[in-house]
């Protein structure tokens, strides 16, 4: 069984080491990645309707350049993305445009989570960062697929 504390850091909130995540593609908060949970909290439930309760957070898995986490609501799951703290290079992490990027492809009807808002904002959480629904889904970590038949990886390429 996993603890919980209310009202601290996303790091707060994961797990120990031995234990697994509640959300299989997801870990526990790293250390230089950590969030306090009270100014996002404050901003989320000005901006998204039925966002109540206390804030759980864990970080997912993998990633590219943007720390990306799951957090969660009472019933409802969000994915929260920022830029990192230390960017040196300000277009490759830049969540707005990528926040601009989902929101005009969700108006199109292109299948991808709905965007909630985004703060440019450094004061709230010490980057800009942005909000969408989590979406459930399969995670292939692999480009080569391993352990599936050559057919299955087939199918899985052919949709791309």
């Amino acid at each position: 069984m996993r603890q919980i504390v209310q009202n601290r850091a996303f790091s707060d909130y994961a797990c120990a080491p031995h234990v697994r995540p509640v959300y299989p593609a997801s870990k526990p908060v790293e250390e230089r990645h950590r969030i306090d949970a009270a100014r996002p909290r404050e901003f989320l439930k000005s901006r998204i309707d039925g966002f109540r309760g206390p804030l759980q957070g864990e970080q997912f898995k993998g990633g590219q350049s943007n720390p990306t986490y799951r957090v969660t609501a009472g019933a409802s799951a969000t994915r929260c993305a920022r830029s990192p703290r230390a960017s040196y290079c300000p277009p490759r992490h830049a969540v707005d445009r990528e926040f601009k990027v989902i929101s005009a492809l969700h108006k199109t009807g292109f299948p991808v989570a709905r965007p909630m808002c985004s703060a440019e904002d450094d004061a709230i959480i010490g980057t800009p960062f942005y909000v969408m629904d989590c979406v459930e889904g399969r995670v292939l970590w692999e480009p080569a697929l391993p352990g599936m038949s050559k057919a299955e990886r087939g199918a899985i390429w052919d949709e791309t």
